[in-house]
C-alpha cells in the first residue's frame, strides 16, 4: 500500500474513532489534492487515485522548476520521485538540495530514494546496445514502482540464438518489454514465444529509412503476434509504468487466489 493510501486510511480511522472531527478531515482533503506553485500544480492525490506518485517530465522544464516540484513532493513525504528526461544541469541543482540517484544513460533521476519492494517478474529486452537509454528508462521506472526486473540486452533478431539462449527468464515473466529500433522485429519474435503480455517500444535507432523510429513503430503496430501492445517512440517510461501495472495486478490476483484457498481449508 502506498504512503498516500496509508495516510488517507489513517485519517478516516481517526474520524471513525473520534480523535479527528469530520470537519477537520474535510478540510484536510480539501487542501491536499494539489499544491499550486504558479508554474506547476503538484498532484498530491495521484498516489491515492493511481497507486503511484506523480512523475516529473523533465524535458523543457528549468532546473529550478524541477527542484521546486521535487521539493514540494518530498516535503509531503513522497519518496522515490521519478524525474524523466532530466538534464545533468538539473541533476546537479536538485542533488545539492535533495537526495538524488541520477542515471546518466537514460537521463532519469530518483529523488529522495528509499527502500522499495521487488515483486513479480518483468523482463526488459533490447534489440541492440543502442537501445539501452530507452530500455534503462523502462527498467528503472519498473524497479522504482516496486517490481523485479531482469535485463536481456542486445538479443536482437540479427543473432536470434542470443534470444533463444535466454528462454528461461522469458518463459517465467509476467510481462515483457521489448525495446527495438531498425525494423522493430524483436517484439513480434518475443510475442510468438511467451504466454504473457508484451509491451513493444519502438526506438529512434536506425538509418535514414527508419524515419526516426516510425518504421519500428509501424512494424510493431502491424505485428501478427497476439498479446502485444505498443507505446510511443522512445517512451521507455510509459512501457515501464504499464508493465508495473500489469505485473502488480497479476500479483494481487495470485494473492487473492491463495487467500481464498486458505479460507476454504
Amino acid at each position: 500500500m502506498t504512503n498516500g493510501k496509508r495516510d488517507t486510511l489513517a485519517l478516516l480511522r481517526a474520524v471513525a474513532d473520534g480523535s479527528v472531527s469530520p470537519e477537520s478531515a474535510f478540510l484536510e482533503f480539501k487542501e491536499s489534492p494539489f499544491e499550486d506553485l504558479g508554474y506547476a500544480k503538484v498532484d498530491h492525490h495521484r498516489t491515492i487515485r493511481q497507486g503511484a506518485a506523480e512523475v516529473i517530465y523533465g524535458a523543457s522544464k528549468t532546473p529550478e522548476q524541477i527542484l521546486g516540484i521535487s521539493k514540494a513532493m518530498s516535503d509531503r513525504g513522497c519518496r522515490n520521485i521519478l524525474v524523466t528526461r532530466m538534464s545533468e544541469e538539473a541533476a546537479r541543482l536538485v542533488g545539492e538540495q535533495l537526495p538524488l540517484d541520477y542515471h546518466e544513460l537514460p537521463r532519469l533521476g530518483i529523488v529522495s530514494p528509499a527502500e522499495r519492494s521487488s515483486l513479480g517478474s518483468i523482463v526488459v529486452a533490447t534489440g541492440g546496445t543502442s537501445d539501452l537509454p530507452v530500455a534503462e528508462e523502462a527498467a528503472l521506472t519498473a524497479e522504482v514502482l516496486g517490481n523485479r526486473v531482469t535485463r536481456l540486452y542486445d538479443v536482437g533478431v540479427a543473432g536470434l540464438h542470443r534470444l533463444l539462449s535466454n528462454l528461461a527468464p522469458l518463459m517465467s515473466a509476467r510481462v515483457v518489454v521489448a525495446v527495438a529500433g531498425m525494423e522493430g522485429a524483436l517484439a513480434s519474435v518475443i510475442g510468438g514465444l511467451v504466454d504473457c503480455p508484451v509491451i513493444a517500444v519502438p526506438t529512434s535507432v536506425g538509418y535514414g529509412a527508419s524515419f526516426g523510429g516510425l518504421s519500428a513503430l509501424l512494424s510493431m503496430l502491424n505485428s501478427c503476434a497476439s498479446g502485444s501492445s505498443v507505446v510511443n517512440i522512445d517512451n521507455g517510461f510509459g512501457a515501464g509504468y504499464l508493465a508495473s501495472m500489469i505485473n502488480q495486478m497479476e500479483g494481487l490476483d495470485a494473492w487473492s487466489g491463495q487467500k481464498k484457498e486458505m479460507e476454504t481449508v
